[in-house]
């Protein structure tokens, strides 16, 4: 079982060599949440992601299924091929992957396809997560590679995000839905009055 309430910012018994891992994954966690915003803007679900090497950026990727008009085109997916171009390699193995949100299904399994070794996770996914919240493709010990995990990195700014966006999604809905059931009363208005 997961404890989802663990954060990177948790100070209990927390070692030199903990913090400043801590501390870079604040900083590469922000990469990918600057690159969910980018997809916000485009009005993509808000998911970033960045593979690191090295302690260096080697890849990006957000969200841009809608722009694409691609089942395929998420930010994890994007991230693992632009890597795979730098590195000329498939396999991902000294990379460390950090995306807004727990990857899904095809995600999480492009993600152990690819062996990376660390995935770093700003907000669960209850309804479609893959590393642990709906089931855990990550930590599979059925499979040839299993992830280590670091959950609830800048958590809080990564699910507000993620709600943020569904409830402006939800809102533009029922607009939409609003202006058209006033022009067919319209429509029914004029019609009845010819």
């Amino acid at each position: 079982m997961i404890d989802y309430h663990v954060s990177c910012a948790n100070t209990n018994n927390i070692t030199n060599e903990n913090y400043e891992q801590n501390i870079i994954d604040i900083k590469f966690m922000r990469e990918a949440y600057n690159l969910a915003l980018k997809a916000d803007k485009k009005n993509e679900t808000p998911i970033g992601c960045v593979i690191v090497h090295n302690n260096k950026i080697i890849a990006k990727g957000y969200n841009r299924r809608n722009t694409d008009n691609s089942t395929i085109k998420h930010a994890e997916i994007s991230a693992i091929s632009g890597a795979s171009k730098v590195l000329k390699d498939w396999r991902l193995e000294d990379c460390t992957l950090y995306v807004t949100l727990e990857p899904c299904q095809m995600c999480a399994g492009a993600i152990v396809q690819a062996r990376i070794p660390r995935v770093v996770i700003g907000a669960m996914s209850m309804k479609s997560g893959c590393a642990g919240s709906v089931i855990n493709i990550l930590n599979n010990k059925n499979f040839n590679h299993q992830c280590s995990i670091t959950y609830n990195v800048l958590e809080k700014e990564c699910s507000e995000l993620m709600s943020s966006f569904f409830k402006k999604m939800r809102f533009e809905r029922k607009y939409k839905k609003l202006l058209l059931k006033r022009a067919n009363m319209q429509k029914t208005e004029m019609t009845q009055n010819q």
